[in-house]
């Protein structure tokens, strides 16, 4: 008897709070090796050291979910940590959009950081992600046109080709310049190019190696600034937050924000510069868009910034106006 009770009590020191680990699971549905994927792993390494091992990532080997499904995956609790594209699911977020108009910026990391710090600036962003807990806001570097066809260096280029595109504000920024668009998640990209359902694709540069279609399309159109971004959020299931100690909140808390959104667009930007590499390196012929198509986009495109403003006011961000006015500034001041 004595014997069994010692075996209890040493079993229940073994079990106590001191020595208890909180373990989060994260999904990601693009490749091991993808900016994401990593970025998502180096927040999870530094929770991990900032809380002396108490709080860590068990990243899944598969995706929990489809793309399009990952953001009620993880308000549904099948994950607790992932990442998602806000225009996966068209119609349902209105104000990310603000970080997916034209000519932006030149790089993620700066963009990411303006998003982030406007959006977390005003509660009506977070208001559109109930059930979430968001840890940062960001971006990709800037989008690009490519395709297999031919180079596109004025809008009427653009017509007799089919593109996918991801949704969101890429999408009505295609319709605007009556390209011929098909909202398909990226890691379709391949499949889609390669079998000649699709001629082209909008994506930054990183995109090109990530999806493997670095030796499938031919040429490439870039923009100052970008002709478009996309905006994401890296999230965490609520529940799993709430249920967070004080200090594991805190640990959280402290990189969220800008330090979660510097480390995704860092990884980023890193990519972006190593896939012009290999456009050189594979022959894809890149074509800068000259003044006149710029001109051209911002013309056909200029309606969409006050249709945003209109409902992102519906949607009760007061003064959307100047919201996205001190965005782009907080654009400019990071990019110094």
């Amino acid at each position: 008897m004595k014997k069994t009770l010692a075996c209890v009590a040493l079993a229940a020191a073994f079990a106590a709070p001191a020595g208890a680990q909180t373990v989060l699971t994260a999904s990601s549905w693009v490749p091991p090796t993808h900016a994401l994927t990593l970025a998502q792993a180096e927040w999870c390494d530094l929770l991990a050291r900032n809380t002396n091992g108490k709080v860590k990532c068990n990243l899944l080997p598969r995706a929990v979910s489809a793309p399009p499904g990952t953001f009620d995956a993880v308000k549904n609790g099948l994950a607790d940590l992932s990442f998602t594209v806000h225009g996966y699911t068209p119609g349902r977020f209105v104000l990310p959009q603000m970080a997916e108009f034209s000519f932006l910026g030149d790089s993620a990391e700066p963009l990411s950081v303006a998003f982030n710090k406007v959006a977390m600036k005003y509660p009506q962003f977070n208001q559109e992600h109930q059930g979430v807990k968001v840890i940062a806001y960001f971006t990709h570097g800037p989008g690009i046109i490519f395709n297999t066809k031919r180079p596109i260096t004025k809008v009427e280029d653009l017509q007799g080709l089919k593109f996918r595109v991801g949704g969101g504000m890429v999408n009505e920024i295609s319709k605007a310049l009556n390209m011929n668009v098909t909202l398909k998640p990226a890691p379709e990209s391949y499949e889609l190019l390669s079998g000649g359902v699709m001629d082209g694709t909008l994506f930054p540069a990183e995109s090109t190696e990530s999806f493997k279609i670095d030796k499938i399309i031919r040429h490439a159109t870039t923009f100052p600034g970008g002709l478009y971004n996309t905006s994401f959020i890296f999230f965490m299931n609520q529940a799993k937050y709430d249920k967070l100690s004080p200090d594991e909140k805190k640990a959280v808390d402290a990189i969220s924000g800008e330090t979660a959104a510097r480390i995704i667009g860092r990884h980023w930007d890193k990519v972006d510069r190593r896939a012009y590499a290999l456009m050189q390196a594979n022959g894809v012929q890149v074509t800068k868009a000259d003044a006149k198509f710029v001109a051209d986009v911002k013309a056909k495109t200029g309606a969409l910034e006050a249709k945003w403003v209109k409902d992102a006011e519906a949607k009760g961000l007061k003064d959307a106006a100047k919201v996205l006015a001190e965005f782009r500034s907080e654009i400019a001041k990071q990019q110094k």
